[in-house]
């Protein structure tokens, strides 16, 4: 495992992309100076041609584009922004069941209709949702595969079905941590064959048993089908010079956000620094916890190289940072997952453990793993 010579990212991240010199993506396309260096001008016409095709193309719903939201921080910011460049959005929210949706995250969606948009809700049966999670953890190491997948392909199959081309996202995932997800710019439309959505076909974490016409929501559409509806997915944040995690949640906590406070947002219990982040489902941090073992790096090293991208802390305190808190995870999040799957905390060690990357770690005499010094580096 490398780490970025500029920032902290590390090489083992799925699809990431380092260059002869040991630097990330992000490093290259975002650069210290970027924002500086970026003809704000040509993405401004660019938006406005955005803008111009959506009211043209808004069928008779009167919509104007699509955004996906969860109440959170970002996509509280992109309703608000698309409202304010006049967009009249229709918002999509696909929520998990309500075992697993948190108090906070439901009062965070709520709080987001209530500024004033018109909201969908899509809410896969919880008993499928329960199974695909299970499925995914056993056969693939990741709680969220399947849930991720209804995320991203509940906007399309919306957007067809109410004949509103225009989708908007938040920020391009390759820019922004490394992630091919097929585009360098404001392009979305190849999104789905990232890692975590491998194309948008649910049957390979899908149980024998279970109808196609269960898995309608994790099902993304052909490329005929979105070519036909004459898609357009648009990562919004490509066009906000300020689209970042520090203004998001400062506008957004304006706003009436709810953020995690106590013992939720303990960095030794969360495993990262942000209390704005992750605010409608705990089971986000078991699942940066099984991240961490499966490639060397959590929730920490994601937000830290965020942050040293953006002058907010040097890379030598980030990697402070990153050795105290990556990984780590309370035992009550993950007693929690395993009364949801219906599964005892023996199994659930066994199976994490099995996907454990033990080239990253070193085991101590208590049996204890912990990244090898080397990689804090």
């Amino acid at each position: 495992m490398r780490r970025c010579k500029t920032c902290v990212e590390t090489d083992t991240r799925p699809t990431t992309d380092f260059d002869e010199h040991g630097v990330c993506l992000p490093c290259r396309s975002v650069s210290l100076t970027s924002v500086e260096a970026i003809d704000w001008d040509e993405r401004n016409a660019i938006l406005k041609e955005i803008i111009v095709w959506g009211k043209a193309h808004s069928g008779p719903s009167g919509y104007d584009c699509i955004i996906g939201v969860s109440g959170g921080k970002d996509s509280t910011r992109q309703a608000l922004y698309a409202r304010e460049i006049g967009l009249n959005p229709l918002l999509v929210s696909c929520v998990y069941p309500p075992e697993q949706q948190t108090k906070r995250g439901a009062a965070n969606l709520a709080n987001l209709i209530e500024l004033g948009f018109d909201t969908i809700v899509v809410a896969p049966a919880p008993q499928i949702s329960k199974k695909l999670m299970r499925n995914c953890f056993k056969s693939l190491g990741n709680l969220f595969n399947a849930s991720e997948l209804a995320l991203y392909a509940s906007l399309p199959i919306t957007a067809i079905a109410y004949n509103i081309p225009l989708i908007l996202l938040g920020e391009n995932p390759g820019l922004s941590f490394g992630t091919d997800v097929g585009s360098r710019d404001y392009n979305g439309n190849k999104m789905k064959n990232m890692n975590t959505l491998q194309g948008g076909d649910p049957r390979r974490f899908a149980t024998d048993e279970m109808e196609d016409n269960q898995l309608y929501w994790y099902r993304y559409p052909s490329d005929d089908a979105m070519e036909r509806a004459d898609l357009r997915i648009v990562y919004l944040g490509y066009f906000m010079s300020d689209f970042n995690d520090h203004t998001n949640a400062r506008i957004a906590i304006e706003h009436g956000l709810q953020v995690r406070m106590g013992e939720d947002a303990k960095p030794e219990n969360i495993g990262g620094l942000a209390t704005e982040v992750a605010l409608d489902d705990d089971f986000v941090i078991v699942n940066q916890m099984l991240k961490y073992m499966k490639f060397g790096f959590g929730k920490c090293t994601q937000e830290v190289g965020v942050a040293v991208r953006n002058h907010l802390m040097s890379r030598e305190e980030g990697l402070e940072l990153i050795r105290r808190y990556d990984g780590k995870c309370h035992p009550k999040y993950i007693k929690a997952l395993t009364d949801y799957l219906e599964m005892s905390e023996d199994e659930f060690w066994e199976i994490a453990e099995h996907y454990r990357g033990v080239e990253f770690f070193d085991r101590d005499d208590a049996g204890v793993w912990h990244l090898k010094e080397e990689l804090y580096r």
